[in-house]
């Protein structure tokens, strides 16, 4: 993505000015990875292959009859940012991968915006298949999700949680809560208690582009936020 990718999306939210930090370069170093052995990551990597295989093999509701493949995760497996979602939608049934669409082309200028690539983070969603015709996932879905999501959490150990979109901070959350009350505010997940941040959904933001001024304070928020647990 070219540095003016980034001033553009920044001006489309009407900051005018350059994010003040250093663009990573393809040869960077990946920032916030944790500092595990080559030993514990390879650990890491086998476990996250047999919980994705188990993902593979699935029949725990009726979206596996439909789905053309599951959709389990990407991104680097010692991120310490994790980039929650919602669902897989047509194109990331068909490729296997979360936001690979719109909204994740729109995804990787927010996270660009906030000086990361990509493959600096993990991505996954609160569901592994698409719902049919891209309609929200039911509650029963997501109760049948949620452990392997929950496991792809304890794996990966990050530092901070991206919620995007009320259905998946909801379900991480246990919450029934509008993104509007939820951002903001630092919550925590699961018994780790991993600091955890809410924002909107890119799809939202493809629809209301006015609101990604939110969403740039929101990732300012979680900056700040990972900073402070970093450092403790």
């Amino acid at each position: 993505m070219e540095p003016d990718t980034q001033a553009r999306y920044l001006d489309a939210m009407g900051i005018q000015r350059w994010v003040a930090r250093s663009t990573p370069s393809a040869g960077a170093p990946l920032p916030g990875e944790t500092a595990d052995t080559p030993v514990d990551h390879a650990d890491r990597d086998r476990n996250l292959g047999e919980l994705q295989a188990k993902v593979a093999a699935c029949t725990r509701c009726e979206l596996h009859r439909s789905r053309t493949q599951t959709v389990f995760g990407t991104g680097n497996t010692r991120a310490e940012w994790l980039i929650v979602g919602e669902a897989p939608g047509a194109d990331e049934d068909r490729q296997g991968e979360p936001f690979v669409g719109r909204a994740g082309q729109l995804l990787n200028e927010m996270l660009f915006a906030a000086g990361f690539r990509r493959e600096q983070v993990y991505i996954a969603n609160i569901l592994k298949c698409r719902p049919p015709a891209n309609r929200n996932p039911s509650p029963e879905e997501a109760q049948c999700c949620l452990p392997f999501l929950a496991r792809q959490i304890e794996l990966i150990c990050p530092r901070i949680i991206l919620a995007v979109g009320g259905i998946a901070a909801n379900n991480l959350l246990h919450s029934t809560g509008k993104v509007g009350q939820l951002r903001g505010v630092v919550h925590y997940f699961g018994v780790q208690r991993v600091p955890m941040v809410v924002t909107y959904h890119p799809a939202y933001l493809l629809r209301s582009p006015l609101e990604k001024r939110k969403v740039w304070q929101d990732l300012q928020f979680a900056q700040r936020v990972y900073r402070e647990s970093a450092a403790g």
